[in-house]
């Protein structure tokens, strides 16, 4: 019975880390998508966002036909429990790249970031792509030192976000209200990306010895 259990565990990490590659998949088409205005990558993106969803959802049925079955408790319980609230996680970085290829899709074939932005944006995207590597190795080999490391690593998407707030309420800034709205919408979409990625290194450091491996 117990071998029975744990090879549910094992699915259940198995599938988090597909879906953390699904969501690493979408920032990366999303990102290309947005600052290239290739309108081909935004769909892919926008699709593979859906599957996700779908994927999440299928995982959270799976954890909890594993709790009403197998009644864990102490750690094992809080394995499952902090499955389902990474998996939320998960499903909504996927979403939050989707957005940010739906806006490169809707201003096709204009472009969606003005000049002034062009390189903050390949910035914040290339960050959020780095996070969402990290976040999949850390689901897929959980270590508490890593999780922590990862952590620390989203100020600069912050900064990023904040400095597009002062470039589009400075008194230059000329812009129609269409890039304005663009631009404030996609910046929003990769800084929460960015802390979805954190919750989830905070969720793996409060299970101390990892989800599924022993590294006390």
């Amino acid at each position: 019975m117990r071998e029975v259990f744990q090879s549910q565990l094992h699915e259940v990490q198995t599938r988090l880390v597909e879906i953390a590659e699904d969501a690493t998949r979408i920032i990366e088409k999303a990102t290309t998508a947005f600052n290239t205005s290739d309108v081909a990558l935004a769909d892919e993106a926008i699709a593979i966002a859906d599957q996700t969803g779908e994927k999440a959802l299928a995982l959270d049925e799976l954890v909890i036909r594993i709790l009403a079955r197998q009644s864990p408790v102490a750690r094992d319980l809080r394995i499952l429990v902090s499955a389902l609230r990474i998996s939320a996680s998960l499903e909504r970085m996927g979403a939050l790249a989707g957005h940010i290829a739906a806006i490169a899709r809707f201003r096709f074939p204009g472009s969606a970031v003005p000049s002034a932005l062009t390189s903050t944006f390949e910035e914040m995207g290339q960050l959020d792509i780095e996070l969402a590597r990290k976040v999949t190795k850390l689901l897929a080999n959980t270590d508490v030192d890593f999780a922590r490391e990862i952590q620390a690593q989203d100020e600069r998407v912050d900064a990023l976000h904040r400095h597009v707030f002062d470039v589009v309420l400075a008194d230059d800034w000329k812009e129609n209200a269409m890039f304005t709205v663009d631009v404030t919408l996609a910046s929003r979409y990769h800084e929460r990306f960015a802390d979805h990625v954190v919750d989830i290194s905070s969720k793996v450091s409060y299970l101390t010895t990892g989800a599924w491996h022993e590294t006390e």
